[in-house]
């Protein structure tokens, strides 16, 4: 019997190919996004690809042959993992699909807030060259930056700044750090302590209770006014509400944000228009190169799925791994 593959959005042709080399694999596209389309045409699936459409608990128990979700990517907020769990189902991540993408983003914010790309680009679209009199550009040699959160994209972030010869010092108490300076870098115990020595914040960690508006109106007071915080991670680990007023009053010299609590921004939102704010939406890691890789990473991981060999460090729940899959119930 084959197997059917649920795709919530297309992927690129890239997983296309891989799935359907397997001639025990139907591949299977959602005719809309409509959460009662979803529940009716999921019903079959053995695998779900999910890109930015939820899984939800509905979704999931409607799917009762339902072996893994793979997410198109690493982030998981919209899906309901504690039911994969409970229903013994792993979701699954590509691991290795947008850390490289996230991170070149990332220094190019670094870079572009640095060198003042956007001010500069603007004054020379005026006529004014007379700009460079009175506003000068920042090296990044020997300055410090703070990494917080050490993981796949935190880690190459770090080096990549390390070969612009900045200092680079990492918090991430979740993680061995004893792996810390052999890469070069310095461990911090207490990331707020540090705030007033850093030129740069940059944040690569997930969006937790513990990690929402982390840095918010206390730790931007304690930064220097010529520092900037950058988020390619997920909105609201920055408080969008005192980041806003801290550049409004220069209290730090500017930011660069990829994600938003509300996505898109909507037009009356005070971050618009601010000039010492560089923005992107939310495409850091949706290069053309991470978007191949996300749709063969997902793929991947079906048919590991189906061949029992799924990789455990790819799995968000891999608890579920230690028993056996579930097939054709539905707890």
């Amino acid at each position: 019997m084959k197997r059917k593959v649920f795709l919530l959005q297309p992927i690129h042709d890239a997983g296309l190919v891989l799935l359907r080399e397997r001639d025990d694999v139907d591949v299977v596209t959602a005719s809309a996004i409509s959460e009662e389309v979803l529940i009716r045409e999921v019903r079959d699936a053995h695998a779900i690809i999910a890109r930015a459409t939820p899984v939800s608990r509905t979704m999931i128990d409607a799917a009762r042959d339902l072996l893994i979700v793979a997410r198109h990517g690493v982030g998981y907020d919209q899906v309901d993992v504690a039911r994969l769990t409970e229903r013994g189902i792993p979701l699954a991540i590509a691991i290795h699909a947008n850390a490289l993408s996230v991170a070149e983003h990332t220094l190019y914010f670094i870079l572009a807030l640095a060198k003042r790309g956007f001010t500069f680009d603007r004054a020379v679209s005026r006529g004014d060259f007379d700009v460079r009199a009175t506003l000068r550009g920042a090296d990044i040699s020997e300055k410090s930056l703070l990494v917080i959160g050490f993981g796949r994209t935190g880690t190459r972030v770090a080096k990549l700044a390390r070969a612009f010869d900045m200092k680079v010092f990492v918090y991430d108490p979740y993680i061995d750090q004893s792996s810390i300076a052999p890469a070069g870098c310095t461990p911090v115990d207490d990331y707020v302590s540090v705030l007033p020595d850093m030129d740069m914040v940059t944040l690569h960690c997930p969006l937790t209770e513990e990690t929402t508006n982390m840095i918010g109106e206390r730790e931007l007071g304690a930064m220097k006014p010529s520092a900037y915080v950058i988020n390619c991670a997920r909105g609201g680990i920055v408080d969008e509400h005192a980041l806003g007023a801290a550049l409004e009053n220069n209290s730090i010299a500017g930011a660069g944000l990829d994600v938003f609590v509300r996505e898109p921004l909507p037009g009356d939102d005070p971050l618009l228009g601010i000039d010492n704010l560089i923005t992107s939406p939310h495409v850091a890691g949706v290069t053309l190169e991470a978007s191949m890789r996300m749709a063969t990473g997902a793929a991947a991981n079906v048919l590991a799925a189906f061949d029992g060999t799924l990789d455990p460090a790819a799995v968000v729940n891999s608890e579920v791994l230690d028993s056996a899959p579930l097939r054709g119930t539905n707890r």
